[in-house]
């Protein structure tokens, strides 16, 4: 089954100062599932590398994903009216963390690896999901 990944993993494996990248690094070569990045993900985070990383570090993602080591899962329309349905319910969350939700709930996922703790067990716990958060 496969993980879904959201933009504070991503970058957080990017950027080996943040306090995330340890935790997420040694999750990630324990991990044997596949990786899905949801497309409404990738660019939030390629915009966070770019800006706090430089140029070189977004093209290291560019370059990542074009040899498949994410693979993207786009959003069918189902899935982003439930993004919306979210998103009503839940207005703290924006349409990125409401979209994997989405996503995560079509797939059946089993793991959301972020680092986003505060919406994302709001949102299991309200959704009742039977995921876990991951690393």
């Amino acid at each position: 089954m496969a993980v879904l990944l959201d933009t504070g993993v991503i970058y957080a494996l990017a950027d080996a100062d943040d306090r995330w990248h340890r935790r997420c690094r040694d999750w990630l070569r324990t991990n044997r599932e596949p990786l899905l990045a949801p497309t409404t993900v990738v660019p939030e985070a390629a915009y966070l590398i770019h800006q706090r990383l430089g140029p070189l570090a977004e093209l290291k993602l560019t370059r990542a994903l074009a040899r498949g080591e994410l693979q993207l899962e786009h959003p069918s329309r189902a899935d982003l009216d439930r993004t919306a349905t979210i998103m009503e319910a839940h207005p703290e969350v924006g349409l990125v963390d409401a979209s994997l939700m989405a996503i995560a709930e079509r797939l059946k996922v089993v793991a959301i690896a972020t680092t986003d703790r505060r919406h994302f067990e709001l949102l299991r716990a309200a959704l009742r999901a039977r995921c876990d958060l991951v690393p």
